[in-house]
């Protein structure tokens, strides 16, 4: 049995994604069907780059569910998902200092 094309039922399969070749170099139409292969770019933090750093450390502990937020939010933003003043452990005071400094700054300009 020869597999048609997943889009327009009519063409043999000859492309990745179960596309003919049609409907393969057809703008847009490679679009509406994920990648199959094993090797594909997916989810919000595979890229490769330098990634700016985040505007202000975290206070939440490694490992909490507010910290996986803060990381996954900095992924959706293509940001650096560790801030060199991030909490290291739960009461890092560390943090805390450069959220101050960043105020006191603010109130100055």
């Amino acid at each position: 049995m020869i597999p048609i094309c997943q889009h327009c039922h009519t063409g043999k399969v000859n492309r990745p994604r179960q596309l003919c070749w049609n409907c393969y170099y057809s703008p847009g139409v490679r679009d509406c069907y994920p990648s199959t292969s094993k090797y594909a770019r997916r989810g919000v933090g595979n890229f490769n780059g330098n990634a700016p750093v985040a505007c202000e450390p975290t206070t939440a502990a490694p490992g909490t569910p507010e910290k996986m937020e803060i990381m996954a939010e900095r992924a959706r933003m293509r940001q650096r998902l560790w801030h060199p003043f991030d909490a290291e452990f739960a009461g890092d005071p560390k943090p805390l200092t450069v959220l101050e400094d960043s105020s006191r700054l603010k109130k100055v300009a």
